[in-house]
């Protein structure tokens, strides 16, 4: 059985989520910021972690892999459609707001570029395209452990935005209905801000899905 924690980093408290196995492996999810917080807790809690998977490359999701990368020899997972954004603020985001730094970080390892189920180590989860948010967005399903990474598509009772670059309102309610909402209605749904939810929960009281 897997373990889940979460953490809210950077200056939009990005929810960035550790998932561990047994032999104290882990997986590192949407780092969006504070490396030394992440490391500290690593080390804390005697993790070893073997990947960070992105579910998009907004700067919020991002500021602290390279920091991370240097700390560890671990590749970065990112849909191909993306794979520009990492080193370019005016993509990312970040060059956008005044009060930020840019963001300039080393282009992901591996470029993900198909739903498929994807294995690193003991972890198996289904890769699902969720584009709307951003282009490269996507969700991780681990459907034996009865829960999903979903980033910025869907929050509890609302979803993501779609007035940044390359966003798109029509194809981020057909991800939710296509993708999200036909997974187990029990199941957790972590989103990139905010607390978890379902898609039970969701179909009967998000206001922005009431015509699903």
């Amino acid at each position: 059985m897997l373990k889940i924690n979460q953490m809210e980093l950077g200056p939009v408290q990005t929810n960035c989520y550790i998932i561990s196995n047994s032999q104290k492996e882990c997986l590192i999810f949407d780092p969006g910021e504070e490396s030394k917080k992440i490391i500290d807790f690593l080390k804390k809690k005697e993790l070893e972690p073997i990947a960070i998977l992105l579910t998009h490359a907004h700067f919020d999701h991002i500021g602290a892999i390279d920091d991370l990368r240097e700390a560890y020899p671990i590749p970065v997972y990112l849909h191909r459609l993306e794979k520009d954004w990492l080193g370019k603020p005016n993509l990312n985001g970040s060059g956008k707001y005044g009060m930020l730094p840019d963001y300039r970080m080393k282009d992901a390892d591996v470029l993900l570029d198909q739903e498929k189920m994807l294995e690193i180590s003991t972890f198996k989860m289904d890769v699902l395209y969720t584009p709307g948010h951003s282009p490269g967005s996507v969700t991780y399903s681990f459907g034996e452990e009865g829960f999903a990474i979903v980033g910025d598509t869907l929050f509890r009772g609302s979803i993501g935005r779609t007035d940044l670059i390359d966003g798109s309102e029509k194809k981020l309610l057909q991800s939710i209905q296509d993708s999200l909402l036909t997974l187990p209605e029990h199941m957790i749904l972590y989103p990139g801000h905010g607390p978890e939810t379902t898609p039970e929960r969701e179909k009967m009281s998000n206001p922005f899905l009431n015509r699903f």
